[in-house]
């Protein structure tokens, strides 16, 4: 499915090199100030330019084609498009027989029996990100004034963020990475027991964004080598702040007024320059594969603000759950 959320509903369309693409909000509240201008600064988070990052570089400006009168949004449905204008969709042609290891390629021709659009991974490509990232603009406005940070706090298994890529460059070779988030200002009492709870809502949105493989809250694994007294968290405050946060600031699936602290695993990019012996549908033979375009060495660079535009999106929604 490509829609999520239960009153703030986020439906995300279009592919890697079709016409446009974007994202279209519906139940966002009336009277919020909301321009063209408001998206500025989370896209040019996400572009791409840096070192490890794609070469493709779109313009990515919002068209905001309903919802909004007079500088207000009206309560009917946000639509938001992005037009494509840098595509080499010759790059994939051979990617349909010979799927890439990694990718979605393969499953996606099986599943919607080769009618998809697989030039640049079609709508399995990152650049669908775009959407969500638009929608948390939104989504930040709803929230406010919660506060959501993401940081990456390493690539390739190093803190050395910049040592990591030149050592990807130099072997032709992609990385990972790890990617810490933090969501201060949240008041006591946000989320539902069991399915509605806190993680469960952000950890379902955080897995549509592609490449990311795990999650973890608070102490994460680590609470699996802890003793009770160890985990957990003493209250010292009558607003219920914490002396230690083991627990991520989530308490039965509500929020329990500390920050939510979370962390995210980003596989490496499977586009490599690297020859890979893989599986040829047409031929029917285990071939190598050589892999053309632009792609991102490595994609948890641009992960931050696509995070912090995932976790907003929940919370918003999250957030008008609890005011009915």
């Amino acid at each position: 499915m490509n829609t999520i959320g239960n009153i703030f509903k986020v439906t995300i369309f279009g592919e890697s090199h079709g016409i446009a693409l974007g994202t279209c909000v519906d139940g966002c509240p009336a009277g919020i100030p909301l321009s063209e201008n408001d998206f500025t600064e989370d896209l040019m988070r996400r572009k791409s330019g840096a070192k490890g990052t794609t070469p493709r570089k779109e313009d990515d400006i919002p068209q905001i084609v309903s919802g909004v009168f007079n500088g207000k949004t009206t309560g009917a449905p946000i639509t938001i498009l992005f037009h494509n204008n840098n595509t080499k969709s010759k790059d994939y042609s051979q990617l349909f027989d010979h799927p890439r290891p990694g990718h979605a390629d393969f499953v996606a021709r099986i599943k919607y029996n080769g009618y998809n659009d697989f030039t640049g991974g079609g709508h399995f490509s990152g650049r669908i990100t775009l959407g969500l990232v638009a929608a948390g603009v939104i989504a930040k406005k709803i929230i406010s004034p919660i506060n959501i940070t993401a940081k990456i706090l390493e690539v390739g298994g190093n803190s050395n963020i910049e040592e990591a890529i030149n050592h990807a460059i130099e072997t032709h070779d992609s990385i990972g990475g790890i990617v810490e988030c933090c969501v201060s200002n949240v008041p006591v009492g946000l989320g539902e027991p069991f399915f509605g709870s806190i993680e469960s809502e952000i950890s379902r949105i955080v897995f549509s964004i592609p490449a990311i493989k795990a999650i973890e809250f608070g102490a994460g694994f680590n609470v699996a080598k802890m003793t009770g007294s160890q985990n957990n968290d003493n209250i010292i405050s009558a607003d219920g702040k914490t002396e230690t946060n083991n627990a991520g600031g989530i308490n039965g699936g509500i929020s329990n007024g500390n920050d939510i602290i979370f962390r995210v695993a980003i596989k490496p990019t499977p586009s490599i320059s690297i020859a890979q012996n893989t599986y040829n549908l047409k031929t029917n033979k285990i071939e190598p594969l050589i892999i053309q375009g632009r792609h991102d060495l490595c994609i948890a660079l641009r992960v931050p603000p696509i995070l912090e535009s995932a976790v907003a999106i929940a919370l918003a929604d999250l957030s008008l759950i609890n005011k009915k």
